[in-house]
């Protein structure tokens, strides 16, 4: 018999994350021109994003191309974390902390270097799920269909099985067509019934 497995995404998910504005603030402090801070640290976090840069050399890379000493290195990123970490989806956590035993849980995310040791600290990713795949420890960004394949054969099930979440139509759209089930997150009553639907016993799946 199948198991029945639940995917999702971390950010704008399982975490609250509107923009706070961090980087603006930055450019007006250091005087620099509006996205100066995206144009100067963009190869830096698309290397982050997929493992090819450590979080020592993100910090001295901010510190060149910004000209920061090292205090305000720390505060800068702490800054970007504060963003990237958002505050936690209680009500959708506690609906998945109920699920525990009943299916499989896993999480796929686009990811940073250094989130994991932070998402672990903060809300314990690893308690609530059996599974969970970060972009920058595999190589792999959705919506490449690998990153899909990664995370159903870390959970030892099939695609069709699986119920992926995710807050980005185009991430969505490539679960489908590796053979998942997928849901557009766009509040927590509507996924929350699609999660009960797609767990229902004797229930014939919906096609996406």
């Amino acid at each position: 018999m199948t198991v029945a497995c639940v995917v999702l995404d971390i950010g704008g998910v399982l975490e609250i994350t509107p923009e706070t504005g961090w980087a603006r603030r930055w450019e007006e402090r250091l005087g620099l021109p509006p996205g100066t801070v995206r144009e100067r640290m963009r190869d830096v976090w698309q290397a982050g994003r997929v493992g090819g840069i450590g979080e020592r050399e993100v910090h001295e890379q901010v510190a060149e191309r910004l000209s920061l000493d090292a205090p305000r290195v720390e505060a800068f990123m702490a800054d970007l974390w504060a963003e990237y970490l958002g505050t936690p989806n209680e009500e959708l956590l506690a609906h998945l902390r109920g699920l525990r035993g009943s299916c499989r849980l896993g999480i796929l995310s686009n990811s940073f270097v250094g989130a994991r040791e932070r998402e672990t600290r903060r809300y314990h990713f690893d308690e609530l799920v059996e599974q969970i795949v970060y972009s920058h420890e595999i190589g792999i960004l959705k919506p490449d269909e690998r990153a899909f394949e990664a995370v159903c054969a870390g959970l030892r099930v099939p695609p069709e099985s699986c119920l992926f979440i995710d807050d980005v139509a185009e991430n969505v759209e490539a679960a489908r067509a590796t053979g998942m089930r997928a849901h557009l997150f766009e509040g927590n009553a509507a996924t929350i019934a699609r999660i009960t639907e797609h767990l229902a016993p004797g229930r014939p799946p919906r096609g996406r």
